[in-house]
């Protein structure tokens, strides 16, 4: 049972970084309409950026903020003017067909220019060992699951509670309406593919420990939050947590009681049994939308 216990609480850990992935799907396809298959790439991306500011002696919180920065200009404001915008008047498609070239000319691309090697990456949580009643958990899954739990909820709570998330749900509702109340619809835009980037810099500050800093590990991980947002539902914020949850738990349990070959095929089974029976998604809800 106590094995059990572990594989489940160490399953919600690595589901919460899915989740943050998944947000940044969810949140841009509300706010915009975009599809972002390169999101996997848009977490690989910082953490060779952290590792570049690292490499000229930049501690590691430190590196992780210059990132944000970057990631806000380079995967917000650039990939929004330089891709999105441009593509989104001709429909769905051109933004499914560019995010995958973008999300395989990174991939080769830190290959080409980096290294094809895996590097190892910090943690920023120490690697200690906690008995909590007869279960043996790391330190490094609590604080894991803590911050990025926090940057979901936090998320949430910003998009219903401030003015500025109101605004952005509403350009997300109807952007013709939204214009008429005198909200800044591009503005508004930008500040969800911003959230995103930053996102995505957390993800990797997180992952990136386990997963070693490699040109394709955002593959992997990208193709399992975008299950995670389906399965939890696509058009809610709250959906993306679940279903990383979901994923994540799934994973460590085929791993331990079935194969650990079918650990990778979890995330899919979960997604084609989710679509049969409930298309919209666990948490999601079924609209109607232009594409």
């Amino acid at each position: 049972m106590s094995d059990f216990l572990l594989l489940v609480f160490s399953g919600i850990a690595t589901g919460s970084i899915y989740a943050l992935a998944a947000l940044g799907f969810t949140l841009l396809w509300q706010a915009s309409g975009t599809i972002n298959f390169a999101q996997g790439e848009f977490v690989m991306l910082p953490a060779f950026t952290m590792l570049a500011f690292m490499s000229f002696g930049a501690p590691l919180l430190l590196s992780f903020a210059l990132t944000c920065v970057v990631a806000v200009v380079v995967l917000g404001w650039a990939f929004k003017r330089g891709i999105a915008d441009p593509l989104l008047r001709f429909g769905l498609m051109p933004i499914v067909v560019a995010t995958i070239g973008l999300s395989i000319a990174a991939s080769n691309g830190v290959r080409a220019g980096y290294s094809a090697e895996a590097y190892p990456f910090p943690t920023l949580f120490a690697r200690r060992l906690f008995d909590v009643f007869g279960v043996t958990v790391s330190l490094a899954d609590i604080t894991t699951l803590a911050f990025a739990g926090a940057l979901v909820l936090g998320t949430q709570a910003f998009l219903a509670r401030t003015v500025t998330g109101r605004a952005m749900q509403a350009v997300a509702q109807n952007t013709e309406s939204a214009t008429v109340l005198g909200i800044n619809v591009p503005r508004m835009v930008f500040y969800t593919f911003a959230i995103n980037a930053v996102l995505a810099c957390a993800a990797a500050l997180l992952v990136t420990p386990t997963y070693l800093a490699k040109f394709d590990m955002g593959g992997s991980l990208g193709t399992k939050a975008f299950f995670a947002a389906i399965i939890g539902g696509f058009n809610n914020s709250r959906g993306a947590l679940l279903g990383g949850v979901i994923v994540g738990i799934g994973e460590n349990l085929a791993a331990a009681y079935v194969s650990p070959a079918y650990k990778d095929a979890v995330a899919l089974i979960l997604f084609m049994a989710v679509i049969l029976f409930k298309p919209q998604g666990l948490l999601g809800r079924k609209v109607e939308r232009k594409v």
